[in-house]
């Protein structure tokens, strides 16, 4: 009789646990919708007069203001703990809104960074103080900009112009930006998150062509 129970739970137990992690997988595997009204970025150019949009793209957004020279620690930051893992993916982008008088210490900024940074997968994007201040708020965190339209939170939004983040974080509660100073929320926090987001992408990508 014990042989054959040891046999039973020997031939279960794989079973239970696939069963169980799979249902984990399943489970975790979206990155929470926080917002789903973040107002997209039409009218807003690059350097280049590139336009750029959230819509078919994930982006993580920041907004840096008007003196590029103090947030060379943040972006540093953000280059290595996030954009270097990440860069090769096609739909993967930074956009950095900064106020149209930043115009001319972009290029400095990006040829001081190009040693050292993808500093090609930046989109610098330009706007008026009341753009910024628009787009800023729709994104419904608690965070504040600055005097000069500064923040040091950046923020994950999907394709559908959808903010994501944490809305069961051990620290926050709600997790709705992360903060570019903080190397240990960049590797223990967005690059999970981050990596979640684009596992979740892939596996849609994959229904979609299965499905054809």
């Amino acid at each position: 009789m014990k042989k054959f129970f040891v046999l039973g739970v020997l031939f279960a137990l794989p079973i239970v646990a696939y069963l169980f992690f799979s249902s984990g997988i399943n489970h975790f595997a979206k990155l929470p919708v926080l917002n789903e009204e973040v107002q997209d970025l039409q009218g807003l150019e690059t350097l280049d007069g590139n336009p750029v949009t959230f819509e078919d793209h994930i982006s993580i957004l920041a907004f840096f203001g008007n003196d590029l020279q103090k947030i060379r620690g943040n972006t540093f930051n953000l280059d290595q703990k996030i954009l270097e893992k990440y860069y090769d993916f096609e739909d993967f982008q930074f956009v950095i809104v900064l106020p149209e008088e930043a115009k001319e210490q972009v290029e400095d900024f990006v040829e001081q960074f190009s040693g050292i940074s993808h500093s090609n997968k930046w989109r610098f994007v330009f706007a008026s103080p009341e753009k910024i201040q628009s787009v800023f708020n729709s994104i419904g965190s608690p965070h504040k900009l600055d005097a000069d339209y500064f923040s040091p939170y950046v923020y994950i939004i999907d394709k559908e112009a959808s903010l994501r983040g944490r809305d069961d974080d051990e620290d926050h509660g709600t997790l709705y930006g992360y903060d570019s100073a903080s190397v240990a929320e960049l590797s223990n926090k967005m690059n999970d998150d981050v990596k979640v987001i684009l596992a979740e992408y892939r596996l849609e990508l994959k229904k979609y062509k299965a499905k054809r």
